[in-house]
């Protein structure tokens, strides 16, 4: 299975989503794309599987969000797309393609449905410790 993450390993939540895949027997492809944003192109596809408007992509802790403006409606998807390649912190993440589907994984767990292997306990970071039985889904 081809597993890719645009990740950042400043993130508690990425760098989880990162440990459960890893945990699950995959080695994923890790795109730190602060470092290696996508081409817009890329962006508008990763969207599109997730069937997500750019605004609902965008990260606003941490970043320029408010300065920028961003809360404003008056922007189009075309604008917020121009600004998140301007500013690649505004993409939130992580973001986790697999042959099962795109999905932002917010929380980290999220990342199990995405897995062929999942784990069936994780602790995080911080301690949580997250259960997880597809059958139950």
């Amino acid at each position: 299975m081809t597993i890719t993450i645009y990740h950042n390993p400043a993130c508690g939540t990425s760098r989880n989503t990162l440990a459960l895949i890893r945990a699950s027997g995959e080695e994923p492809v890790v795109i730190e794309y602060l470092k290696d944003p996508p081409s817009r192109d890329r962006l508008v596809e990763l969207l599109g599987a997730m069937k997500m408007p750019p605004r609902d992509l965008l990260r606003q802790k941490g970043t320029p969000y408010g300065e920028l403006g961003l809360s404003d409606p008056k922007w189009t998807d075309d604008q917020i797309l121009d600004f998140m390649l301007a500013h690649p912190i505004l993409i939130n993440r992580p973001i986790v393609e697999t042959p099962r589907g795109t999905r932002l994984c917010r929380p980290s767990e999220a990342v199990l449905d995405l897995l062929d292997n999942p784990v069936a306990s994780y602790t995080k970071e911080d301690g949580e410790v997250v259960s997880y039985d597809r059958k139950l889904l």
